[in-house]
Parts: structure tokens; C-alpha cells; sequence
């Protein structure tokens, strides 16, 4: 079974406790939230959108703003670097994330 932990009662995402696939995901939490489904894969690790989060919100994990959105996110949908920019370190908001280099250098 797929499933996913949300911390904090406040969040907008929640962790991947297994590899995600497109499809049910169960919910690990006392928010009171139902079930949801998986739009595309998503790492064990990551995070997954328990809602629609507009370009420029915040993303909430653990009960405390971690990023921001750098573009509109849908429910189900796998949340990274490819779609937010973190609060915490400014380089995460220019690094590729596949490769982890910088995409703000021009390389010849």
C-alpha cells in the first residue's frame, strides 16, 4: 500500500513513506484528512501536495513555511525543487534536480 505521513495538522504537504505511483495514497495523520490520489511518481522522501497550492504560497511542512511555490502545483503532485524554491537555502532555487548542478551558470 502506498502511503504518506502529514505532520502538521496546518500542512499542504505531506511525505512519501513509500514510492509513490498515480493512484490511491493512503494518509497517515490526525488531521482529519481523507485519502488521496497520487497525479505521478513521487520518491520515497519527497513530498506530495495534499491540495491545490497557488504560484507564490507557501509550502507548509511540519507546521512551518519551508518554500514557496514557484509555479501552480496540483493535489497529488509531487513537490521539489522542480516547483519550489526553499526558504531555507537559496541555492535550492537554482539547482537542477536531477543533477544538482547550478542552472544559473552558463556552461561551455
Amino acid at each position: 500500500m502506498q502511503t504518506a505521513f502529514q505532520i502538521g495538522r496546518d500542512d499542504n504537504v505531506a511525505t512519501a513513506l513509500t514510492e509513490l505511483h498515480i493512484g490511491a495514497v493512503k494518509l497517515n495523520a490526525d488531521a482529519g484528512l481523507s485519502d488521496l490520489s497520487a497525479i505521478e511518481t513521487i520518491p520515497v522522501g519527497h513530498k506530495i501536495a495534499l491540495r491545490d497550492i497557488a504560484e507564490g504560497e507557501k509550502i507548509i511542512k511540519y507546521s512551518v513555511v519551508i518554500g514557496e511555490a514557484t509555479q501552480p502545483i496540483k493535489q497529488g503532485s509531487w513537490v521539489h525543487l522542480h516547483c519550489m524554491k526553499s526558504c531555507y537555502d537559496e541555492r535550492s532555487s537554482h539547482l537542477d534536480i536531477h543533477t544538482g548542478a547550478p542552472t544559473d551558470i552558463e556552461y561551455k
